[in-house]
């Protein structure tokens, strides 16, 4: 089996001066997720070459990235050796068996969210990268999302105090029901799956596992097939954090409000790099990921008046998810996402189907923590 290339220093340099030779990198699908995130992203990594696309549209594959192969069968691309890394950008249902079968074939993988359908496949997909020696993520990208960095930022340096309530909010006005997987009956779609995982890992990200969800799932647009609101809330001791999407919302640009009892802090608008990169916008240019935006941070005083003012955010950084994974397999550095982190990310989506199915909040039984300690 292959292992990656490493140019190396000498010996007695530091480590950081050792430098990955470029990886080849194996792209299934390119839909939404792949021609507008993977690939782009891929391109513009130092280290990582986009070798190979895995598509029914070799024509717009050529367009975009004419130096990448097109292949028609996945298996082609398991099969060669030249291949260093697999992301899988495909429809839902597909993430865990086209995975299992790169990490197979010796391929390391990343997985666009969500991970899988359920916990069995999450763990199926697990012990098979273990099996295999082959690092395995899921590109939960909105870690680095401008307004998640800077909220990040503020928590970290307790400038809100103990918070007591956070509002995460992924609204659209999108009244037509387009023809698309996402939108139709089946295993995976809906927003729960779509966006419900980026809002619960960044959840994660700030507070760890709750200790319960409480979920309502619902098709509210006229023709609706699949999921197309939730409003779910996980339960800490203290706080309570309310995860929020809906496609029935003109007014649709709150994306935080967070409230402790140090001051509050309130951001409208969306991270600016999605659309750039649905712009066509090279990753990494002049200005990449500036939020033009500020939040808006209202802090107590010690007399109890409250102090407006603007909180810019830090540039969002899409491109820093690649290349940790290139450094995760060249240098065995640590991933930027791990596997056992979008396990628990999948416990909170599963546990939320079931919530709604039940109409009752769910505790979390914990087994997925005792399966990563």
């Amino acid at each position: 089996m292959r292992r990656p290339r490493v140019i190396r220093a000498p010996e007695d340099a530091p480590k950081e001066s050792l430098m990955p030779a470029t990886l080849d990198v194996a792209l299934l699908g390119f839909g939404l997720s792949g021609r507008v995130f993977h690939a782009p992203l891929i391109a513009a990594t130092p280290g990582l070459r986009l070798h190979t696309v895995v598509s029914s549209d070799p024509a717009r594959v050529a367009a975009a990235h004419p130096l990448a192969r097109v292949l028609a069968d996945p298996d082609a691309a398991f099969a060669d050796p030249d291949i260093d890394l697999v992301v899988v950008a495909t429809p839902n249902d597909t993430h865990a068996p086209l995975a299992l079968a790169a990490l197979a074939a010796g391929k390391h993988v990343v997985v666009d969210k969500p991970f899988a359908l359920d916990l069995a496949e999450a763990q199926a997909m697990i012990e098979a990268a273990h099996r295999a020696d082959r690092r395995l993520s899921v590109f939960h990208n909105r870690r680095w999302d401008a307004d998640f960095l800077a909220l990040r930022g503020l928590l970290d340096r307790g400038t809100l105090g103990a918070v007591a309530e956070l509002h995460s909010h992924f609204d659209r006005f999108r009244p037509q029901v387009p023809d698309r997987w996402r939108d139709r009956a089946g295993p995976g779609s809906g927003l729960w799956y779509d966006l419900g995982p980026h809002l619960v890992d960044q959840a994660l990200q700030l507070f760890g596992p709750p200790l319960a969800v409480s979920a309502d799932l619902a098709l509210q647009r006229e023709g609706a097939q699949a999921v197309d609101y939730f409003h779910v809330q996980l339960r800490y001791a203290r706080l309570r954090v309310l995860l929020h999407a809906g496609a029935l919302v003109p007014g649709h640009d709150l994306r935080f409000a967070v409230h402790g009892n140090g001051g509050s802090w309130i951001k409208h608008g969306l991270d600016p790099q999605e659309d750039a990169l649905r712009g066509g916008a090279i990753p990494g240019g002049a200005g990449w990921g500036h939020d033009p935006r500020p939040g808006t941070l209202l802090r107590v005083g010690v007399d109890g008046s409250v102090v407006e003012a603007d909180s810019p955010a830090p540039p969002g950084d899409y491109l820093a998810y690649y290349a940790g994974i290139r450094d995760a397999i060249a240098l065995d550095a640590p991933l930027p996402v791990s596997a056992g982190d979008a396990l628990l990310v999948m416990e909170v989506i599963e546990a939320g189907l079931r919530s709604n199915a039940e109409r009752r909040e769910l505790p979390l039984d914990g087994t997925t923590t005792a399966r990563l300690s």
